[in-house]
């Protein structure tokens, strides 16, 4: 149930701003915040709480993946399916606010409403992934803890003063679950869920946004909240929320970190700027009712969130590519890369072409990569030249070299 606390908009109250608008097709002249702050009546209206609990669970999930000591393939689908929100009695988290809540990380994943609502097969497929590779780390590696792995042989493989944990193909299942979520979750949900137009302007979403209709119990409209949402799958750990990009890269191990990772190639500085002043203006344009600028603002965030997608998967690939090509390769350091690229990889089919309804990469160019990487013995087999070719022509698809993404 909603209510209306005014006749009118509340105003905005905003107490910083930078530049104007540029390069908008808008007729209204709404600055880009210099803060992600909002309130109205002089409470917040900014919340994403949902948001943080789930990067809280997923980090629990992935990091639980490597407790030789702990976990068990019931604790860790109990971390992924969340049973205690299903109505069970495990408590799998270690902290009691996640235990108590009614989220879950597979209930978000591949579940966005503009590339999943009307295709649950492949939904419930991807969802499913991150099962199987749950249950390939408990039944394959687990009990190969000490022993070294080898062609066909799951176990332990130095890389450097670490430690990594391969299958038979030497790849970590952990790496493969953590870097995929990027995708899976955090970016679809972004890109393909919160900020697509059929649910900011479901239902009366417009009307109660234009007539400061907000939701019971709360100070935001309907509209706020679902960008805010999309704002707290990328900052919603971030030290400072209301202005993370002086710590972006540092505050999870998800999408934020690999943003702070471009961010630092010298060829794409910038853009973490960039996505940050979207997601700000656009918020701000929803406060004016302009939504053909909020429009313009999504589509920056998809083209650019989708880039560091591409630029990660590009660049792990060239950085395995590179050690195996050694005359003596490092095998484990090989096989660290390539796991983190699988994963990134795995993300691209969640990426958005801006203006369309498409991905950068679909699902059958992904499973065509993927294949390749898995051929025979997987990472044991894969050439340098294999691993050239699909950066290339992951490359091809967006307007990186590889010799920028590489860096």
């Amino acid at each position: 149930m909603k209510f209306s606390k005014l006749l009118l908009p509340a105003a905005l109250v905003i107490t910083l701003f930078s530049c104007d608008v540029t390069d908008s097709d808008s007729d209204t002249n709404i600055e880009t915040p210099e803060t992600y702050e909002f309130t109205r009546d002089g409470e917040s209206t900014v919340s994403f709480t949902g948001q943080t609990i789930r990067i809280n669970m997923a980090s629990e999930f992935v990091s639980t993946m490597t407790d030789f000591d702990n976990a068990t393939e019931e604790l860790l689908l109990q971390m992924y399916r969340n049973q205690t929100a299903e109505g069970g009695d495990a408590d799998p988290f270690s902290s009691t606010p996640l235990n108590e809540s009614s989220k879950s990380v597979k209930s978000k994943v591949a579940a966005s409403a503009d590339f999943f609502a009307t295709n649950s097969t492949v939904s419930a497929e991807l969802k499913n992934q991150f099962e199987l590779w749950v249950e390939g780390q408990i039944s394959e590696v687990f009990p190969n803890e000490n022993t070294l792995a080898d062609v066909g042989v799951p176990g332990q493989i130095a890389d450097g003063s670490s430690t990594r944990y391969v299958n038979g193909q030497g790849f970590e299942y952990n790496q493969l679950a953590g870097k995929s979520l990027i995708g899976a979750l955090m970016t679809d949900q972004i890109l393909n869920n919160y900020l697509s137009t059929s649910v900011l302007d479901a239902g009366t979403n417009r009307e109660d946004n234009d007539e400061g209709v907000t939701e019971e119990g709360s100070s935001y409209t309907t509209m706020e909240h679902k960008w805010d949402e999309a704002y707290g799958y990328l900052y919603g750990t971030a030290a400072y929320p209301a202005n993370p990009t002086p710590t972006v890269g540092q505050d999870d191990d998800f999408l934020n970190k690999y943003l702070g990772r471009v961010e630092g190639d010298e060829d794409f500085t910038g853009i973490a700027q960039d996505i940050f002043d979207a997601f700000a203006l656009g918020r701000a344009a929803i406060v004016e009712g302009d939504y053909e600028l909020r429009d313009e603002q999504a589509e920056i965030i998809r083209e650019n969130i989708s880039k560091i997608i591409g630029i990660r998967a590009v660049y792990y690939l060239h950085s395995g590519r590179n050690g195996l090509a050694q005359e003596t390769p490092d095998y484990g350091a090989v096989f660290h890369d390539l796991s983190e690229g699988y994963g990134f990889i795995f993300s691209l089919q969640f990426t958005r072409v801006p203006g369309t309804t498409q991905p950068y990469v679909t699902k059958s160019e992904v499973d065509g990569y993927i294949a390749q990487l898995t051929e025979g013995n997987g990472l044991w087999d894969v050439t340098p030249e294999t691993l050239d070719n699909i950066a290339a022509s992951i490359a091809d698809k967006f307007d990186f070299t590889v010799e920028e993404a590489a860096n």
